[in-house]
C-alpha cells in the first residue's frame, strides 16, 4: 500500500515552449537538446556565442540555456543589469571556479545556474521555475480570459505559459475584445478603437487573422467570427 511513496517523481516537462541551448561541447549539447524535446520544449541549437546571439535575433526564445566557459559570450551575458526586457532567461552551465563571475548579479529573478557536470533533473527543473517567473499568471489588476493574460503594464500578453509577439495594433484590438468578451463587435467598432478611424474591411479582415494566428496557434479557439456582424471574444 506504500509503494507509491517509494516512486520517483515524474521530471518537469514544457509546453511547447523555446528553448536555445548554446552549448560548444559536443556531448553536452547532444544530451541537454535531446532531453529538452523529449520533455516537452521546442529546442534551437548554437555552438559559440555570436552563433546563438545571431539566432536571438531571428527568433524569440522564452530561455537560453547557456555555457559560462564559452570563450565569445556576447551581450547576453554581459552587463546583464542593463539587458532589454524582452531578453529572455538565461541558465548557465558553470563549473564551480567560475561562480565568482556569476554570483554578483544572480538572483535577480531571470538567470539561474547548474553545476557541470550536467545533471538533466536538475537542468528541467531550474528550466522551469525560471520559466514560471517569467510568465507567472495573471496579477491582481491584470485583465485575462481563461489562460489569455494581458498586462497593460508592459503591453505584452501571454497565452497560458507562450508569449504572443504582438504588433501595437494586434494588442489593442486583443484588449479591445477583451474588454467587451462575450459582446460581438462591427468591423467599423474595431476599426475606429484600433487606428481612430475606419480603414476599410480588408484591413480589419487581415489584422483579426493575424491576431488569431497568434492568440489560437495552439488551444482551444477564443476569437470568433460573427458572419455579417463582426467578432467576439469568449470560449
Amino acid at each position: 500500500m506504500y509503494a507509491h511513496l517509494l516512486e520517483k517523481p515524474s521530471p518537469p516537462r514544457g509546453d511547447g515552449q523555446h528553448v536555445l541551448v548554446v552549448v560548444g561541447d559536443p556531448g553536452d549539447a547532444e544530451l541537454l537538446s535531446t532531453t529538452l524535446e523529449l520533455a516537452g520544449y521546442q529546442v534551437g541549437t548554437a555552438v559559440t556565442g555570436a552563433e546563438g546571439m545571431a539566432q536571438l535575433t531571428r527568433q524569440r526564445f522564452d530561455l537560453v540555456v547557456l555555457d559560462a566557459a564559452l570563450p565569445d559570450l556576447p551581450d547576453l551575458a554581459r552587463g546583464r543589469r542593463t539587458a532589454p526586457a524582452d531578453r529572455p532567461p538565461l541558465l548557465f552551465l558553470a563549473s564551480c571556479d567560475s561562480l565568482h563571475r556569476l554570483l554578483p548579479e544572480l538572483g535577480l529573478g531571470e538567470e539561474d545556474y547548474v553545476i557541470k557536470p550536467v545533471r538533466v533533473p536538475e537542468v528541467l527543473a531550474r528550466a522551469q521555475v525560471l520559466l514560471r517567473r517569467r510568465c507567472p499568471g495573471p496579477r491582481p489588476g491584470m485583465p485575462g480570459y481563461g489562460d489569455l493574460v494581458l498586462d497593460d503594464t508592459t503591453c505584452r500578453a501571454h497565452r497560458g505559459p507562450r508569449p504572443l509577439d504582438l504588433t501595437p495594433a494586434e494588442y489593442r484590438l486583443l484588449r479591445h475584445l477583451l474588454a467587451n468578451a462575450g459582446r460581438v463587435l462591427s468591423k467599423e467598432q474595431i476599426s475606429r478603437h484600433v487606428w481612430g478611424e475606419f480603414r476599410g474591411h480588408q484591413a480589419i479582415e487581415k489584422l483579426v487573422s493575424r491576431l488569431r494566428h497568434k492568440v489560437d496557434e495552439e488551444g482551444p479557439a477564443l476569437i470568433h467570427t460573427r458572419r455579417g456582424f463582426g467578432y467576439w471574444l469568449g470560449g
